[in-house]
């Protein structure tokens, strides 16, 4: 039998997931009845007559994500109260219920359009738990409903880059028993949006664990196919409107894709993580938190965390009553934008001189601004070594690193090193890469030369690009 390890070097991402992970940094809206009634979790009873957006503008909210350096948008087309943000035809909970434009309005068509016009892509959130509609619970009848509600948002709002499902339920012993049709959902998808992702409570993306926006150190795209099971994911989320739960990491399986770990698996997949988390202490909007958000300080602390270590990252901003983005928030946003162009202002690599200890006439492919040039180690080098030489001495503070995924992802560990007085000086030791690695240093390094020495690998040995920055 092959080892696992090498079958897990085999494993490679489809090409809607290559086109995610590039997204990398992305935002969730949360809008809905909650945003109105004060709740994070509604129970479905609350009148359509409280939707009542006074200014609503999505250009507002386009303009604003896209201003905070992001590239797509989710919205909550239904929230777990069952209310619907366009006029579905299969139950009357729904704008067209409500005050908002005399009830001939709909979010989702804003929204989506605004998301064009600002060059956003545009995903939807559509939770399978239903506190209003009386057939939940019903079997097959609910079942049908879903997946009629998924046909009208799947078909009339353009492309979708991302179906986002919730592994949130709260009925408890009591309450109502509905036995989802995942996979008929998914072939309803399939067929309808081809391209799209399917996310958390799906097969093409994974929930990193909690909502508190800390991703591994070592986070494995390649993991045992058990972790895509939606039950799993169900039993190892939220069960209620808990704030410590939002908190918290301490539940989240720390290594998921290690030898270790896959050894007796029987089955391998390609399940990314997205690591999700709010602006704001709640999901949705509540006055009381209008001062209440993250530090620029802890927004950067979850970028490195997320996107530096091989997740992506959702970034909840609720809008307001009135329908807008709140004003501070759209600040903050701006602000953290360019606080990450100044974190990473211009890669200083770019005029470096790149050798390595095997198929070094490649090596320049590292630094290239083309990503489909890659850097591949002969099957011999065991230890491959990529030597970067600056034309003087420069000073940096952060390294990114990224594999070719394409063809899978195989760095174990690896070691970096700079020239000090004529020896190599050790600065760094970390395990995986995948799709980006980014490592911070607290005090600038000055040097002539940077090598990196990949330490441990499984098949094949890829770097699809390194970046070399400096803080302003």
């Amino acid at each position: 039998m092959v080892e696992a390890y090498k079958r897990a070097a085999q494993v490679v991402p489809s090409e809607r997931q290559l086109n995610w992970q590039k997204l990398e940094f992305y935002a969730f809206c949360h809008f809905g009845m909650n945003t109105f009634t004060g709740k994070e979790w509604g129970d479905g009873k609350a009148s359509p007559e409280l939707f009542n957006p006074t200014d609503f503008d999505a250009e507002q909210w386009a303009k604003a994500i896209k201003d905070g350096g992001m590239s797509a948008m989710i919205l909550t087309c239904k929230h777990h109260d069952g209310f619907c943000l366009w006029p579905s035809a299969y139950t009357d909970y729904s704008v067209k219920a409500s005050p908002f434009k005399n009830g001939n309005g709909d979010v989702v068509k804003e929204v989506s359009d605004a998301c064009r016009k600002y060059g956003l892509k545009f995903g939807i959130y559509l939770s399978p738990w239903d506190r209003h509609e009386e057939s939940y619970g019903k079997g097959e009848e609910y079942n049908e409903y879903y997946k009629n509600q998924l046909r009208e948002l799947l078909t009339n709002y353009g492309d979708i880059f991302c179906i986002w499902l919730d592994g949130a339920c709260g009925e408890g012993k009591n309450g109502k028993v509905q036995e989802y049709d995942w996979p008929g959902y998914y072939k309803v998808m399939r067929e309808l949006q081809p391209n799209a992702t399917i996310n958390v409570c799906g097969p093409d993306v994974r929930w990193v664990g909690n909502e508190a926006g800390v991703g591994r150190e070592s986070e494995w795209s390649v993991v045992p196919s058990y972790y895509s099971i939606n039950e799993f994911t169900a039993e190892n989320s939220q069960k209620e409107d808990n704030k410590k739960f939002r908190k918290s990491h301490s539940r989240m399986i720390m290594d998921m894709g290690s030898r270790k770990v896959i050894a007796d698996a029987d089955e391998l997949i390609w399940y990314p993580s997205e690591v999700d988390v709010s602006i704001r202490p709640g999901w949705f909007f509540h006055e009381s938190e209008n001062y209440k958000q993250k530090s620029l300080k802890k927004l950067m602390k979850i970028y490195l965390s997320s996107v530096g270590n091989n997740s992506t990252l959702l970034l909840n901003i609720p809008p307001d009553k009135t329908g807008k983005i709140y004003e501070t928030d759209v600040l903050l946003l701006d602000s953290f934008r360019r606080t990450l162009k100044r974190r990473f202002p211009n890669d200083l690599l770019k005029n470096a001189k790149v050798t390595a200890s095997s198929n070094s006439e490649n090596a320049k492919n590292i630094i290239s601004s083309d990503d489909t040039l890659f850097w591949q180690a002969d099957e011999k080098d065991e230890k491959p070594e990529i030597v970067f030489e600056f034309p003087e001495k420069t000073e940096f503070d952060a390294l990114v690193l990224q594999e070719n995924i394409a063809t899978g992802q195989q760095i174990e560990k690896f070691s970096v090193y700079i020239e000090q007085f004529g020896t190599w000086r050790k600065i760094s030791k970390k395990t995986v890469i995948g799709y980006k690695k980014i490592i911070t240093f607290k005090r600038p390094k000055k040097t002539k030369k940077i090598k990196i020495r990949i330490d441990s690998y499984r098949v094949k040995c890829t770097l699809n690009r390194v970046e070399a920055h400096k803080s302003e």
